[in-house]
């Protein structure tokens, strides 16, 4: 049996080194036969990008095409896609690995990349540098001798296409990888603006009115970025996204595909289960396969989650934990059921806030291959979507990962709320909000015995994020040790909170309504409050704190 060309990305290589490949030779004629001079085809990750990109490169390349790689496959008997083969000079660069913390490293990053590329051909381009105007000369010398400034280097693609086509006395191809990866570390690290700019510029000088020296220029990514952020004005781009039929059967694997796969490794039985696990995207109409995990699969022989710890997904983790309605819907995409959502294929990075908008959200589900559509149609300008999760996969996905991205958001934003309403004195929302976190949060196991220090330790846990407040536990005051008490570290004038926590004794059968006039008879009887006053704070909220299980219940007492 072949190898399996799991993380292989080069072309060469595969076929060389007898991979097992399903041929996926026709994206080139494709290519070629789109009317389009630029093609932005973007996909989820790991569905075969880069290795598509390194066979184009291979194909059309002038100095690295080699006919002999496509001997056994489908292109090779159209003998009109064959023409272009080892014919042009390529410009190819990949981002997937330009993911820095600050701008500055990230325009160094690119920077190395444009030098090799313009490395790569110094030879031949100085054969015909007397040939060239005096202004372009100078602007290649000082890429060359590491000496452009960044204005050079947005332009280095435009001059680089007009000397390979002079040098090769052919139009160059432009293939370029990943474009989105530096603008989605740049949204993330928060100089999204900045690269924004670069890549307005850069791109735009190499794909916009270059037809004097542009053939051909195809784009990968995981989203197509606001043509108004990065492609602006650029009227020749074709772009094919997951809700379009042009190239998709090109990415991932479709269900003949996989048979034949499974088939040739002695795996045909597992069908059925390897399509509930890794089937399910949709590509315009078409069905297709994981193709990591199916390569995985194969490899391991045994069904795992290979696919979601491939990326860091922090974008995805940024929209969830920031969406106020996500939690329900995840309750019913769970289920099994289906939700119907605006998807935007244009998505739009433009500020922070963004992430609050749910059509974002979904969009980025979509298209990063969390979520598939059932159907889909066409609205006053918009994609209406029905969507669900694709396959047993992505559910784990959604159950494990995502699960707990909300739970951590879901307490954020509600520690935030509680602690707000206890030092604002509002505490009927204070009872409910505590009463979710009890709730959400304690397992049965650890108050299951109503274990008083359980919840004072839980409790005392969440008031530690009042910044500005001392928090004073288990101290003398008056005729007793309080419980919990709060006071404003700087403002006498905030309410000075005292909180005399209960568990309901269950072997006395005692009530809730008798826990609370305890909690609250023993605040009177033992003075608590005398701590504070003598403190020199007078607006004070006492109130008994009563627990049975995972409810909760408060009662105030009166001053």
């Amino acid at each position: 049996m072949k190898k399996l060309p799991i993380g292989l990305s080069d072309f060469k290589e595969l076929i060389e080194e007898n991979y097992y490949y399903i041929d996926k030779s026709e994206l080139i004629s494709e290519i070629i036969e789109s009317g389009a001079k630029t093609i932005l085809i973007p996909r989820p990750r790991r569905f075969g990008k880069t290795l598509n990109l390194s066979m184009l490169n291979y194909f059309f390349s002038k100095d690295e095409g080699e006919e002999g790689l496509f001997k056994d496959l489908k292109i090779y008997k159209n003998q009109e896609a064959m023409s272009h083969c080892s014919r042009y000079p390529i410009i190819y660069i990949t981002f997937k690995d330009v993911k820095e913390g600050s701008f500055k490293q990230t325009l160094e990053s690119i920077k190395f990349l444009i030098d090799k590329e313009f490395s790569r051909y110094q030879k031949k381009i100085d054969t015909i540098l007397d040939t060239i105007d005096i202004v372009d000369r100078k602007h290649y010398k000082r890429i060359i001798n590491q000496e452009a400034s960044d204005v050079d280097y947005k332009k280095a693609f435009k001059l680089l296409s007009k000397l390979l086509t002079i040098a090769y006395n052919q139009k160059c191809i432009v293939l370029i990888d990943e474009y989105d990866t530096p603008i989605q570390t740049g949204f993330l690290e928060g100089y999204y603006k900045e690269i924004v700019g670069f890549f307005k510029t850069f791109m735009g000088a190499v794909l916009k009115d270059n037809d004097k020296y542009l053939y051909k220029a195809v784009l990968t990514g995981i989203l197509r970025v606001s043509k108004e952020s990065i492609f602006s004005d650029l009227n020749n781009i074709k772009v094919y996204t997951l809700l379009d039929n042009g190239f998709a059967s090109r990415f991932g694997f479709t269900p003949s595909e996989v048979k034949n796969m499974l088939k040739d490794y002695n795996l045909s039985s597992d069908f059925k289960e390897v399509e509930k696990w890794y089937n399910g995207y949709r590509i315009g109409e078409y069905t297709i396969y994981n193709p990591w995990s199916i390569l995985n699969f194969v490899d391991n022989k045994r069904f795992d989650v290979y696919w979601a710890n491939t990326s860091s997904n922090e974008i995805i983790k940024t929209l969830v934990e920031n969406s106020e309605d996500f939690r329900k819907d995840l309750e019913i995409l769970l289920r099994g059921e289906s939700v119907e959502k605006v998807i935007n294929p244009n998505i739009t990075f433009r500020d922070r806030d963004f992430h609050f908008k749910e059509e974002m959200l979904y969009s980025f589900l979509f298209f990063s291959g969390y979520l598939k559509y059932i159907s889909k149609k066409f609205v006053e300008g918009e994609w209406v979507c029905r969507l669900s999760i694709v396959n047993l996969e992505c559910h784990y996905i959604f159950r494990k990962v995502i699960a707990d991205w909300i739970t951590d958001s879901f307490s954020s934003r509600k520690l935030r709320i509680l602690l707000k309403a206890l030092v604002d004195g509002d505490l009927r929302l204070f009872e409910r909000i505590f009463s979710e976190f009890v709730r959400d949060t304690l397992s049965f196991y650890d108050v299951g015995k109503n274990v008083e220090s359980v919840y004072h330790a839980f409790l005392l846990g969440l008031l530690v994020n009042l910044n500005d407040y001392e928090i004073i536990s288990n101290q003398e005051a008056g005729y007793g040790r309080v419980d919990i008490i709060l006071v404003h570290k700087k403002d006498k004038s905030r309410p000075a909170i005292v909180m005399e926590l209960k568990t309901i004794d269950e072997f006395e059968e005692e009530t809730k309504e008798k826990a609370l006039l305890s909690a609250i008879n023993q605040i009177k009887e033992k003075e608590y409050i005398s701590l504070v006053k003598k403190r020199g704070y007078y607006n004070i909220i006492a109130f008994g704190v009563v627990f049975d299980g995972k409810r909760v219940w408060v009662k105030t007492v009166s001053t």
